[in-house]
């Protein structure tokens, strides 16, 4: 059954036409490594008169590896790109599909080695003084006729990986510089590339351990003048070269770097790579700052969105600033302190949101927005890089590469300004998060007895229940109020896992999950209690932070008071002067399975002490709403 290939196939793709899904057929191929020692392979295409060199993509090679693609296949083009690579056209296969799995060579093709001027005869019956050029891909002898040996070519493929130099010394290159393209336009099939664009949020440097040690990464965003974004990563001695080079804010050109999948659970670009710089990549300062390249770029979000975004996702808002809570000192897992500061936003959606600041954030743009408010002036604020959180209703929160902008030059901002001004200050708006503190009045939360718990099925759900209840600490079980846990570090976070000593008398500690020994362990509280309330009484469990919340001291100074210094007495002190203080304790309800039993879990997010003025104001409203009834 004769075959036919597409006419003028491999001229129209050279053209530029990437629309067409043209059959052709592989006449060559040939393994080929980059300088990750990544493989790829390289195809000689044919449309029975012209052949052109092509580059499988990556995740094709088990097409090859399978025997679903071989030399003679006919096959059909799905999804492809013909990209400029050492001056040569170069088709680059994203996707295909295998017609016919062999078949005897198709027409007379010429090669095109990327120009009709310097096009060669492909095939010649002189094939066999080249022969071993070819030998990796040759038939067996006992295979091969007669017109596939006379179908071998006759010169060396054009198309070579560059070179990998390895302690060779200096070398000279002569090479034009590479061409400035869009940052939408780049793919990892490209040779030379640069870009030009300016940097517009710089992450923190974070150190990490994990199977292959330790190392240390940062990562900057970039836009260009086409408003395309992507984000730039660097690991260990490239962090050296770069950290303190890159400035938010300034405009760099930057070339040599490879694409990879961008990380979306990291990366909340509209793009679906990512540039990871390396040895040889280049990063240079543009002295102008190229006003074609805007300084930021927003897509903000009303606050009503965000009721129904999806927990962890990274959005922009913008919003009026209504209230401003103290900055205050926070335990984090990694026994780190830092500093947490709580916001109220609102905008025209008829809705208002809490925003969390961490760190830095809270003693630079969280000092100067609480001096405004203080001095009554609401700011517009504009936060970009947000990130969503579900925890007791939805919330905003900073990350590291977050960005604040007080009172902002731009339209959204004079908008925002002139409603507020003109009656939006006094206007209702809903908080779509349970927790916010409006002035130190009543919280928007749900309230319940400890009695309604169980009345009411709570946590039976597929979804936890998020609820507040004043109690009392009637008991505090004492036996296992902490753990020792590991203070390692995966990533950006703490191991916690326990550990437990390396031997019978040794002083070091051993954790199972990182496989390692060290000097001084994390002591964390996993206490359990009783609290009470005029409806009844349940048991509780509280972690570190909520641990400390209740008991006033850290899960180390009672360790050790108990077990190194053994003095029970001041022990036990300690733990008298806890109980029947009451709390207003925020719980996270939530039925898990024990074995084969399903129980209701419930949890201590947060214990704070009792604000009687704000609790009367909250109880004065309640009878009121009854009287009207």
């Amino acid at each position: 059954m004769p075959v036919n290939l597409t006419p003028n196939a491999i001229a129209a793709i050279i053209a530029g036409d990437v629309n067409s899904k043209p059959l052709l057929q592989v006449l060559d191929i040939k393994l080929l490594s980059n300088n990750a020692q990544q493989e790829r392979y390289r195809l000689l295409l044919s449309d029975s008169a012209s052949s052109q060199h092509a580059m499988l993509a990556t995740q094709l090679n088990d097409r090859v590896r399978t025997g679903r693609v071989k030399k003679g296949s006919v096959v059909q083009l799905i999804e492809y790109i013909c990209s400029q690579i050492q001056n040569r056209k170069i088709i680059v296969v994203l996707n295909m599909e295998t017609i016919i799995p062999d078949c005897e060579v198709i027409g007379n093709p010429n090669t095109s080695l990327g120009s009709d001027s310097t096009a060669q005869k492909a095939f010649s019956n002189n094939n066999m003084q080249n022969s071993s050029r070819f030998n990796n891909n040759r038939p067996s002898a006992q295979n091969s006729s007669h017109d596939e040996q006379n179908f071998r070519p006759t010169v060396q493929p054009p198309f070579q990986p560059p070179p990998v130099y390895k302690s060779h010394g200096a070398i000279v290159k002569n090479e034009a510089p590479a061409r400035i393209i869009p940052i939408a336009a780049l793919n990892p099939y490209q040779g030379r590339w640069a870009i030009k664009a300016r940097v517009t949020a710089k992450g923190d440097l974070r150190r990490y351990n994990n199977a292959r040690g330790d190392g240390k990464v940062f990562s900057f965003d970039l836009l260009d003048s086409d408003g395309g974004e992507i984000r730039v990563t660097c690991f260990n001695a490239v962090v050296d070269r770069f950290y303190d080079v890159i400035e938010v804010g300034r405009v760099y050109l930057i070339s040599k770097g490879s694409l990879k999948p961008a990380q979306k659970n990291f990366n909340h670009l509209k793009n679906d790579w990512e540039i990871f710089l390396e040895s040889n990549s280049s990063v240079e300062l543009c002295p102008d700052e190229d006003a074609s390249i805007p300084r930021q770029q927003f897509s903000f979000r009303p606050i009503s969105d965000i009721e129904n975004a999806e927990s962890n996702c990274i959005l922009d808002v913008i919003g009026v600033v209504t209230f401003v809570n103290p900055s205050v000192p926070i335990l984090r897992k990694n026994g780190m302190e830092t500093q947490r500061r709580i916001l109220n936003v609102k905008d025209m959606s008829g809705r208002s949101v809490e925003l969390t600041l961490w760190g830095d954030f809270c003693n630079r743009e969280g000092q100067k927005l609480q001096e405004l408010v203080d001095g009554g002036f609401f700011p517009v604020l504009a936060v970009k890089s947000g990130r969503v959180n579900d925890f007791s209703g939805k919330s905003i929160g900073t990350i590291s590469s977050t960005q604040l902008f007080i009172n902002p030059d731009f339209p959204e901002a004079h908008r925002l300004r002139e409603w507020f001004d003109r009656g939006g200050k006094d206007s209702a708006s809903l908080s779509i998060s349970k927790d916010i503190t409006l002035g130190g009045g009543p919280k928007n939360e749900i309230r319940k007895t400890v009695s309604q718990i169980k009345d009411e099925g709570l946590g039976r759900s597929d979804k936890p229940d998020w609820i507040t209840v004043r109690a009392t600490v009637s008991f505090i079980k004492t036996d296992t109020f902490c753990y020792t846990a590991c203070p390692l570090m995966i990533g950006d976070r703490q191991c916690n896992k326990k550990v437990t000593k390396s031997g019978t008398g040794s002083t070091r500690w051993q954790c199972d999950r990182c496989n390692q020994e060290f000097e001084e362990c994390d002591y964390r509280y996993l206490l359990q209690a009783q609290i009470l309330d005029h409806t009844g009484i349940t048991w509780v469990t509280a972690f570190q932070e909520s641990g400390e919340e209740i008991l006033g001291c850290s899960a180390k100074e009672l360790y050790l008071l108990k077990y190194e210094e053994q003095d029970d007495d001041k022990f036990g002190n300690i733990i008298r002067s806890k109980l029947f203080n009451q709390f207003m304790f925020r719980l996270k309800v939530k039925e898990e399975l024990y074995g084969d039993e399903q129980r209701v879990k419930i949890t201590v997010v947060k214990a704070d002490k009792v604000n009687y003025s704000s609790e009367s104001r909250y109880v004065l409203d309640l009878i009121s709403k009854i009287c009207k009834q």
